[in-house]
């Protein structure tokens, strides 16, 4: 049978596998299940519906499964709920919101890692083994792609796109697309690739040698975005560039750029100092 702590809070429709263990002052209610071997070490709220896969671990203060944080939605509306893999770490004060569409539901992959007051926005997805460190914020709708790296207190605007084995430094934003095996170094800026992360990863030196070129190709040689995709598509037969294509044709909220958009932001300092004149 489970071992359910007697200041635990079980209620009526929660399904627990028989070795699962439920520490003190935990709440769980709505439509939950829990897999094999999964551990909820104690003061954790969770709210259905929901469904933790086998050999998770979750720590202290952490909720999975409330409401969107929108000011519109009915917080007594269930949704899709939130769908967590296997083997997941879901460490101090991690929130995790449940779906409020029907293209949900809010999905954590196998082997994700969410340290301390990360916080995962309704309907995101997040493939396998992604990272997300301490106090790192995903809107919704985000798309994280298998083995991202999400840096402390990075933040993810909503319905981002974010490709696999990518990086996000500490402390950056992003609002754009960040295609796979970049690394974000600036405010929406792809400042290099993630060449330590692909061989961690065991990426052949042939394949990392495409995403250097095709990294050349977006922003070294000067060409506008419809040239370089041209040049891109010459090699869509090898598998790493194919990606690269596929992810790029279906961005819609365009992808960042290899350095920051200073003529955006002198215009806008200069649109400020012109408001204060005025004033």
């Amino acid at each position: 049978m489970p071992h359910i702590h007697a200041t635990a809070l079980v209620e009526d429709g929660v399904d627990l596998a028989d070795d699962v263990s439920v520490g003190p002052n935990s709440v769980l209610s709505g439509k939950i299940t829990i897999g094999a071997g999964s551990r909820i070490i104690g003061s954790a709220y969770l709210q259905g519906p929901l469904e933790i896969g086998e050999g998770c671990l979750i720590y202290p203060f952490s909720s999975i499964g409330f409401a969107p944080q929108s000011v519109d939605f009915d917080p007594r509306q269930e949704g899709r709920g939130v769908v967590v893999g296997d083997r997941v770490t879901v460490r101090e004060s991690v929130s995790i919101h449940r779906a409020m569409t029907d293209a949900g539901p809010t999905i954590i992959g196998d082997e994700c890692y969410l340290m301390a007051n990360a916080h995962v926005g309704h309907d995101t997805k997040l493939g396998y083994r992604c990272i997300l460190a301490n106090g790192a914020l995903l809107g919704g709708h985000v798309i994280l792609g298998n083995r991202a790296f999400v840096g402390g207190n990075a933040a993810i605007h909503q319905f981002c796109r974010i490709g696999r084995l990518t990086m996000l430094s500490g402390g950056m934003a992003i609002s754009r697309d960040l295609p796979p095996f970049f690394t974000l170094t600036g405010m929406n800026v792809a400042g290099s690739i993630n060449e330590v992360g692909m061989r961690r990863a065991g990426i052949s030196r042939e394949d990392i040698e495409d995403v250097r070129w095709v990294y050349k190709v977006l922003y070294r040689r000067k060409l506008g975005v419809a040239a370089a995709m041209r040049a891109i598509e010459e090699r869509k037969t090898r598998p790493i560039v194919r990606e690269f294509i596929e992810f790029m044709n279906e961005s819609k909220r365009g992808l960042c750029p290899a350095k920051p958009d200073v003529r955006r932001v002198v215009e806008e300092v200069e649109e400020q100092a012109d408001k204060r004149i005025a004033t």
